[in-house]
């Protein structure tokens, strides 16, 4: 996959967000600690919750990857064992500016106990999280990074979209369970 020089990019959370902490995030995400953002603003705002009081805001960012280090993913071994070390809070590239991926379906859909739960060896594993929808994250793990995302604005989503947004979540969800059920079917089967 050829990675553009000029990314736009999505974060969404209760701030407007110009400069992001990269240490604020969990270390044993997908892709360690680091601001974590979407190269797409509907997937952004389908994963947003609503919470009293508080309005829902799309961050919008520019990022030139042009003097970045970058690692970039597929749903492949490597992604699957990149994304194992992280969860054990190993990060096996520290020396990488940004880190760009498919997200584990896993944790969309909170099956993570049940693909990481010692019953199937990682070839199984990676046969499950190949199917379904693949959504890509970037992740700004460094200073020199976060130096060229530049803040293009924000918006806020309303009740009615956020509404429509959870809808095709839900059926997103249910979808990715019925085909999921399937290979794990499939997979005793052999």
């Amino acid at each position: 996959m050829d990675t553009k020089q000029i990314l736009t990019l999505y974060h969404t959370g209760y701030d407007i967000i110009e400069s992001p902490d990269l240490h604020h995030g969990r270390i044993n995400a997908d892709f360690g600690q680091g601001f974590y953002l979407s190269t797409s603003g509907e997937f952004a705002g389908k994963w947003a919750k609503e919470r009293q009081e508080r309005e829902v805001i799309v961050n919008e960012y520019e990022l030139d990857l042009k003097d970045l280090a970058v690692m970039q993913f597929t749903r492949d071994a490597d992604w699957l064992s990149y994304i194992l070390s992280n969860r054990r809070a190993r990060d096996r590239h520290p020396e990488m500016d940004v880190i760009i991926g498919p997200i584990s379906n896993d944790t969309l859909y909170e099956t993570y106990g049940l693909i990481t739960n010692g019953y199937l060896d990682e070839s199984e594993i990676l046969r499950l999280l190949q199917i379904g929808p693949e959504f890509i994250q970037v992740v700004i793990k460094t200073e020199k990074a976060k130096s060229e995302l530049k803040f293009l604005g924000s918006r806020t989503i309303d009740h009615e979209r956020l509404q429509s947004l959870s809808e095709q979540l839900k059926k997103e969800e249910a979808d990715y369970q019925t085909i999921l059920s399937q290979a794990m079917v499939d997979l005793l089967d052999e």
